[in-house]
């Protein structure tokens, strides 16, 4: 469900159109808009909070953009562009035909009522995405209801990391070596220096889960294939809710959506979300 839901909430990050509301809310440059768009639901929280929930940035990627970017919005309002700008890029995406289709409304309602089933017990981002409105039109109820089941499983995936004793830096140097995402896209763009990036490999190494080239040694490999596991299982709530059936009837409805997403050429190479391709190729 993730290799589906993931692309479309990933167009809040890479759409033009999630680029041209943070503009017009007077965001300046692209991570503004990013932390801006993303933490809103918390409401005009400090850059701590967010530096913890997010958990892969360096705290001075996200003191450059908050408090400033709720001085020129607030969060409410930022919302309300959010939706408005995810609609308008999942019309222009997908069509306005299949955004008016019963097949669509069908799909946003499933997701929905999963959504609406998470357990955001310890789930920060999760719970605040939940408590929002739904909202009428069923492009900017799908979208939201996606977001708030993927950040149910990032939340969780945060503390699976935690437990295992894998910080920040050591978390994304274990997902480039596994070939998820680029290394030096990760660290540049969450604004670790060289060092920090070093310093987690040589740790890692220690642990005995990265080799001296780079690559995951066999208990790093089993290591990262527990952490996922562990993930899964702690996300695994909503679609127990919705049951086998439907739950599946939601992946169905939701593959060309995230395939039409995937072949639109907007998730860049070595992308940090993991995407690499392969999910689509695998189905």
């Amino acid at each position: 469900m993730w290799e589906r839901l993931e692309p479309v909430h990933d167009l809040v990050y890479f759409a033009p159109e999630a680029h041209h509301a943070a503009d017009a809310l007077g965001m300046r440059g692209f991570w503004m808009g990013y932390f801006a768009l993303r933490a809103a639901p918390l409401g005009p929280v400090s850059p701590s909070v967010v530096t913890s929930c997010f958990y892969v940035f360096h705290p001075a990627r996200v003191h450059r953009a908050l408090p400033d970017a709720w001085h020129r919005a607030a969060p409410g309002d930022v919302l309300t562009a959010r939706t408005e700008a995810m609609d308008a890029a999942m019309t222009r995406l997908f069509g306005p035909e299949a955004v008016r289709s019963a097949e669509f409304a069908e799909a946003a309602d499933l997701a929905w009522e999963a959504a609406a089933a998470a357990d955001t017990t310890g789930r920060v981002l999760a719970a605040a995405n939940q408590a929002l409105e739904r909202p009428e039109r069923p492009a900017g109820r799908l979208w939201q209801a996606l977001t708030t089941l993927r950040e149910h499983r990032g939340d969780g995936h945060v503390a699976v990391l935690v437990s295992m004793g894998l910080g920040p830096v050591e978390a994304m140097v274990l997902k480039a070596a596994a070939g998820e995402s680029d290394a030096t896209f990760l660290r540049e763009t969450r604004k670790w220096a060289a060092q920090d990036w070093a310093a987690a490999e040589a740790r890692l190494r220690e642990r005995g889960l990265l080799a001296g080239d780079g690559t995951l040694t066999p208990a790093g490999v089993a290591g990262r294939a527990a952490a996922e596991a562990r993930t899964d299982e702690a996300a695994e709530r909503p679609w127990t809710a919705l049951g086998a059936e439907r739950t599946a009837r939601l992946a169905g409805l939701l593959e060309p959506l995230a395939r039409t997403v995937e072949e639109s050429g907007m998730l860049p190479a070595g992308n940090p979300v993991g995407l690499t391709g392969r999910q689509a190729a695998g189905r």
